[in-house]
């Protein structure tokens, strides 16, 4: 590439300072995949809730040249299972104001970590800048600091209890004794101290050096994740689930993860029906809902195919996405989470390792009873779509079990409406799930009945919300002109340039 230019290109995040990151990235002459790397490291200091090195993730990557791959970096079971009695393993609640959720924490709620590995398998296949290079933006940010957003504050306050677990959190989240608020500044020197030197001194230092380490010496005492664990991990490349959209090619999160496989059923089932309309949308969803969940871990049997490995348990919480086109037309879609956090900071790192293994759905049988050495599988769903006429789209989302039908919702307003990106993002969503529709009450008036005729049982929502998801999306036109929507649902951004 000739870095003496920048890219153009079409950046949405969910937070204003990973749009910055990626711009700048792209304004240096880097690629799409530059970029969301850039963006994804910046992830990690002001999303601290939803991203961490000590996560995982999934980056859907399509080259100008080349074939569209799946990049799968999500956690991994450890290698060892202590008893139950061994570990520490904590339920907390976390308070949604109108509901509350239990969550557990401690050393035994960690899985082996993917983040790092991925970021750098990625940049290995498809970046064009350094890897110090690309994480400037998330150092400079970590180390001068960075204004609460309402919605990450919001984040924080919901999970409190993790985040004032230790003292080491508090003082990083509440170092004057209450957790920081919306405009208070919060700046995290050891983080920035941290991807620093990774990015200078390479993958090593995050899996055989210091940092695995200490991310060992963190986990592993009261707890399942050792530093062979850390050693051993690997990033698989899948080709990615494929499905005809209209004109549009659409590649979705294959199995063993379970969200893009949902995404293909409905968009098959509304293709064969045809029928318009957001009841008939609502119907789709909750006939590929009721269909999954006679075999929840078999994401194969919603495909009509048999004889597949079945998911190992299905991780989906606390999660985040980046979406990014270039001019050369490379397109970057990579969703990531951290649980919410296990509770303690790595020593001297700045970050907490995650909690995947505290989490109900990987444990459907009961906490305890994973198996050791496997890849969870996961709800997220970062998704490209391409038409022969040379447009494309990236889109994914946050939300747990909500991203299937956010990620569908998208895609079916812009690919089979035509209508606008921001139109598609914005527009009023559904949710079904257990025979249960949940929507955002501005649908018009024909509209609302025949979906509250359908789904007697309902809960309209007088508001745009969070619960609905964070479609952060990036497209460029088959004229080569480039749109890009944050979810105002999560205080997403976005950028064009």
């Amino acid at each position: 590439m000739n870095r003496s230019r920048s890219t153009r290109g079409a950046v949405a995040a969910g937070h204003v300072a990973c749009v910055d990151a990626a711009a700048e990235i792209l304004a240096d002459g880097g690629n799409a995949f530059d970029a969301a790397i850039a963006a994804l490291w910046t992830s990690c200091v002001v999303e601290p809730v939803l991203a961490s090195p000590g996560g995982g993730g999934f980056l859907m990557a399509r080259p100008a040249a080349g074939a569209v791959m799946l990049h799968d970096f999500f956690v991994d079971t450890p290698g060892r299972k202590r008893h139950e009695d061994d570990i520490e393993f904590t339920e907390i609640h976390a308070d949604f104001g109108t509901a509350t959720q239990a969550f557990h924490i401690g050393a035994g709620a960690s899985a082996t970590p993917g983040f790092v590995p991925g970021l750098f398998a990625v940049h290995e296949e498809l970046g064009s800048l350094p890897m110090r290079r690309l994480a400037e933006p998330a150092v400079r940010v970590a180390r001068d600091g960075v204004a609460m957003t309402a919605f990450q504050a919001f984040l924080a306050e919901v999970v409190s209890p993790i985040l004032t677990w230790t003292a080491e959190a508090r003082a990083l989240f509440a170092p004057d004794g209450e957790l920081l608020k919306t405009g208070a500044l919060y700046r995290n020197p050891d983080l920035a101290d941290t991807l620093d030197v990774l990015s200078r001194e390479g993958l090593r230092f995050a899996t055989e050096g210091e940092l695995a380490g200490a991310m060992a010496a963190c986990c592993s005492e009261a707890g399942h994740l050792t530093q062979a664990d850390i050693a051993g991990y690997r990033v698989a490349r899948r080709d990615p689930l494929m499905r005809k959209l209209g004109s549009w090619q659409v590649a979705l999160n294959p199995p063993p993860s379970l969200g893009g496989a949902l995404i293909a059923t409905m968009l098959s089932d509304l293709e064969q029906r045809g029928e318009p309309g957001p009841a008939a949308l609502a119907a789709a969803v909750d006939r590929t809902d009721r269909h999954w969940r006679v075999a929840p871990t078999d994401p194969y049997r919603l495909l009509g195919a048999s004889g597949g490995k079945k998911s190992a348990g299905v991780a989906s919480r606390g999660t985040t996405h980046v979406s990014v086109v270039d001019e050369d037309g490379n397109v970057a879609s990579a969703t990531v989470s951290n649980g919410e956090g296990n509770g303690r900071i790595v020593p001297g790192c700045g970050f907490m390792v995650n909690n995947m293994l505290g989490e109900e759905d990987v444990n459907p049988g009961g906490f305890h009873r994973w198996t050791p050495g496997h890849r969870l599988a996961s709800m997220m769903a970062p998704t490209i779509a391409a038409d022969k006429e040379g447009a494309l789209l990236a889109v994914g989302s946050g939300g747990s079990n909500r991203i299937r039908t956010a990620v569908l919702q998208v895609l079916s307003r812009r690919l089979r409406e035509g209508q606008p990106l921001e139109e598609a993002v914005t527009a009023p969503r559904i949710h079904v799930e257990k025979g249960h529709c949940d929507f955002e009450d501005f649908f018009s008036s024909d509209e609302r009945h025949a979906l509250v005729s359908a789904f007697p049982d309902h809960r309209a929502w007088a508001e745009q919300s969070l619960f609905f998801g964070g479609a952060h999306s990036a497209e460029r036109s088959r004229r080569g002109g480039f749109s890009a929507v944050g979810d105002p649902r999560r205080e997403g951004a976005a950028r064009v340039g």
